[in-house]
């Protein structure tokens, strides 16, 4: 099949969060499965700058309708890898930034413009480069306006410019809200800003375009797509994704095992496996070190690498901070983000610093090392469409304690309530399930024979890429 991916983030060039791993690991294994693969990014500086990028071929120039004013902007081709071919969308007025949403602070200003600018970028190259897709796949509200705008290319110029359009929700809660002005922007009819259109509550909605116009949509987990159509978890868009229930498709991402794979993982001081786990001691003396512990500390270890935000359950481990405090344990947490949950973090670790770690910054080698290093891995959500870390953290040997939503239930089994099958321990997204999953890890820990094995189940189970593209594949054919 010719696939075409459109995404704002694609590891190694440009990485926020599981975004940009997800859709990474996916168009490879599917250029890997002999599909003609190509991808859609905006030109951020720093993937111009990166290395594969920095040889692109400039193939178009592009004139771009943007309300009452015509826009240019540049098309530039690279390819990285066999029947994978990345396309950016460049204009440096937009794209010639450091970060690809907001300074830290706030979003930029103008984001609404930069992505309609990019999206009808990647519908001008489809018809000017006569890509003739058969599935056009876009993710999150940054991409969700393309199946509309599109379908809207296709009648205007009377062309096909793809057959099936797949929209992918990797997290509803950040949907494109933007002011009822930046409709114009768009250039759609002016009967698409109504309820059953693009308008929410008085503003734009992105995320809504994508969910009420592609033809398929998908969530990244089973459970996921099954939270979105409630109010618990749905972000006010509970009420559309019902009224797409029929096409709606929870797929679970993978692990990308040439990246995360603890026997090949080049930034691990040592490798390791299933059947030999020296490597991993190895690991856990490295970060003990580099985290000014003692190497000879006997008890667990926790870890937690997480942007810190609301959703991710930092506030419910820090009202757990006198257990970090109290406990034979060591904590090291790697994240950056509010400020607030920073300095409170911050704080915690300055008071215990022969107990608690904390690194405030991306640090994608620190990650492995925590991931390798540490017995369990804190990961106590209070929504998570997948999550990535729980699972790394299984084929890693280190048994993760999350919270039953989202994806993390699909693939994690709890070890007390199952202990026959249990790779982790669960909790409730609170304050007191959490400190009681906690003191049950170090039950688990006290009882070496029990933990192996939670640890080698987790290690045994099959998360790859490969599982996960086949899903895809099966999607697109069932649309076609």
């Amino acid at each position: 099949m010719k696939i075409v991916h459109v995404a704002s983030e694609l590891y190694p060039y440009m990485k926020t969060g599981g975004l940009a791993d997800a859709v990474a690991a996916l168009v490879g294994a599917l250029a890997d499965h002999a599909h003609e693969v190509s991808v859609f990014l905006p030109g951020y500086r720093a993937v111009i700058e990166h290395g594969d990028a920095a040889g692109a071929e400039r193939k178009l120039r592009l004139k771009i309708e943007m309300g009452d004013q015509f826009l240019s902007g540049d098309v530039r081709v690279f390819s990285p890898r066999k029947n994978l071919l990345v396309y950016l969308i460049c204009r440096e007025e937009f794209y010639d930034r450091r970060a690809p949403y907001g300074n830290g602070e706030r979003d930029y200003e103008d984001n609404s413009d930069r992505f309609v600018f990019f999206c009808k970028g990647v519908v001008e190259t489809l018809r000017l480069a006569d890509v003739q897709a058969d599935v056009v796949h876009c993710h999150d509200w940054q991409a969700a306006l393309l199946p509309l705008l599109l379908r809207e290319a296709e009648r205007r110029h009377r062309v096909t410019l793809a057959l099936k359009t797949v929209f992918t929700i990797h997290n509803i809660a950040y949907q494109g809200l933007f002011p009822a002005t930046t409709f114009a922007r768009t250039n759609l009819p002016d009967e698409l800003y109504h309820i059953d259109g693009l308008e929410y509550y008085s503003q734009v909605n992105y995320m809504k375009g994508g969910i009420l116009f592609a033809d398929r949509v998908t969530t990244v987990s089973p459970r996921y797509a099954r939270e979105i159509q409630t109010p618990e978890f749905g972000c006010g868009l509970d009420g559309v994704a019902q009224t797409r229930a029929e096409d709606i498709v929870g797929l679970l991402n993978g692990v990308d095992t040439s990246i995360w794979n603890p026997t090949v993982d080049a930034l691990l001081p040592a490798r390791y496996s299933r059947a030999d786990l020296a490597g991993k001691a190895a690991c856990r003396a490295e970060l003990m070190k580099r985290c000014g512990f003692s190497v000879d500390f006997k008890g667990p270890v926790f870890g937690m690498i997480c942007r810190f935000a609301e959703q991710k359950g930092v506030d419910l481990v820090l009202a757990n901070r006198d257990f970090f405090l109290s406990q034979e344990c060591r904590f090291v947490v790697l994240g950056t983000g509010d400020k607030r949950m920073e300095a409170e973090m911050r704080a915690l670790a300055a008071e215990a610093p022969g107990k608690v770690s904390l690194a405030a910054k991306l640090d994608e080698s620190m990650s492995h090392l925590i991931e390798a290093g540490c017995d369990f891995f804190v990961m106590p959500s209070l929504f998570e469409p997948c999550g990535l870390n729980q699972m790394y953290s299984q084929v890693y040997g280190t048994v993760p304690i999350v919270s039953r939503v989202g994806g993390l239930v699909d693939t994690v089994t709890d070890a007390d309530e199952f202990p026959a099958s249990g790779t982790g321990l669960m909790c409730e997204p609170n304050v007191a399930s959490l400190r009681d999953a906690l003191e049950r890890a170090l039950v688990l820990y006290g009882h070496p024979a029990r933990y192996a094995a939670v640890q080698q189940r987790g290690m045994s189970r099959d998360f790859s890429w490969e599982v996960a593209a086949a899903g895809y594949e099966t999607l697109y054919r069932e649309a076609l």
